[in-house]
């Protein structure tokens, strides 16, 4: 019966003995300068993807419902980006085309490829190299606009210029 007592009270003369605050608190800590690549005090990082969103009339032209022409606002759009990828020279861009949810999903892959060839082709009859310009389809599987109206299915048939390099 000693024993258990004896601990008892080497154990609650260890834990007084413990200073539960000390006398000085660490400083705070300062925090640390986080480097980023799309900006910079004085804007975006030139010849980036920000860069591009910032100079350009839009990164993205739209198109009516089972079409894939380029019309005369998709023109200055795309002559926007043109002149920007002319000022970088060694900037490359995929083009991804986009569709609304009507349709099956093999018709809208193949919509998607031909709006985004349709904006790959008008940049090329602009001047820039087409080695420097991909494409990709995502049908309908990356909407932009939830819904089933036409507001939303506008917003989703659609060619969109990616810088990648």
């Amino acid at each position: 019966m000693v024993a258990p007592i004896a601990l008892i009270a080497a154990g609650s003369l260890a834990l007084g003995a413990c200073k539960t605050t000390p006398d000085e608190l660490p400083p705070e800590p300062t925090p640390t300068p986080v480097a980023t690549s799309t900006s910079t005090p004085g804007g975006p990082v030139p010849g980036s993807q920000a860069d591009f969103i910032a100079s350009v009339a839009s990164d993205t032209v739209y198109f009516d419902t089972d079409r894939f022409n380029i019309d005369s606002a998709d023109m200055a759009t795309l002559q926007s980006q043109a002149q920007w990828l002319m000022q970088y020279a060694n900037k490359r861009i995929t083009i991804e085309g986009h569709c609304d949810e009507r349709g099956t999903r093999e018709y809208n892959l193949a919509l998607g490829e031909k709006r985004a060839n349709a904006a790959k082709n008008y940049l090329v009859s602009l001047g820039i190299a087409a080695s420097r310009i991909s494409t990709v389809s995502y049908g309908k599987e990356r909407p932009v606009a939830m819904g089933s109206d036409e507001s939303s299915w506008a917003q989703n048939r659609r060619a969109v210029t990616v810088t990648i390099q």
